[in-house]
């Protein structure tokens, strides 16, 4: 079991690690996803996510102590209804900045390693207004061939 400083929402059963320095738009990020109804988006942790490795798998999961609590810049800590825990299926590596321009046009995909097991890695502008549609895309992605070299 690890504890990672991130944000974790589930899109179906699909659970996405939103990475990122303090600040960086994890939360921002999170809300907006959540906030889009036909996602279906549910929160599963904020600030800090617990992870089990089960098998070949990583699970998610909130901190007893901050379940169900989302921060949100401005207004506070509120509380939301959230997700025990979810299979782990991509990691999003958030830029510190602002800035669009830190993440390439046409990233290569990555891959990280967390507790042994190997996940998708992508970098990610969390402030674009497109960036919630970019993560349901990415998640499309693991199951259809919809990413042209």
């Amino acid at each position: 079991m690890s504890l990672v400083h991130g944000t974790c929402i589930a899109i179906d059963t699909k659970g996405v690690l939103l990475r990122g320095a303090p600040g960086s738009g994890k939360s921002d990020l999170a809300l907006r996803l959540l906030g889009l109804s036909h996602l279906g988006a549910k929160l599963v942790a904020d600030d800090q996510v617990q992870l089990t490795r089960r098998g070949d798998e990583l699970w998610a999961q909130a901190p007893a102590k901050i379940a169900e609590l989302l921060e949100v810049r401005g207004v506070g800590i509120v509380r939301l209804a959230a997700l025990g825990s979810v299979r782990l299926c991509l990691v999003l590596d958030l830029c510190a900045s602002r800035d669009h321009d830190m993440v390439p046009r046409l990233p290569e995909a990555g891959r990280c390693t967390i507790d042994g097991i190997g996940l998708p890695l992508y970098p990610c502008s969390p402030f674009e207004a497109s960036a919630p549609d970019k993560v349901a895309l990415l998640l499309r992605s693991l199951d259809e061939d919809i990413l042209r070299p």
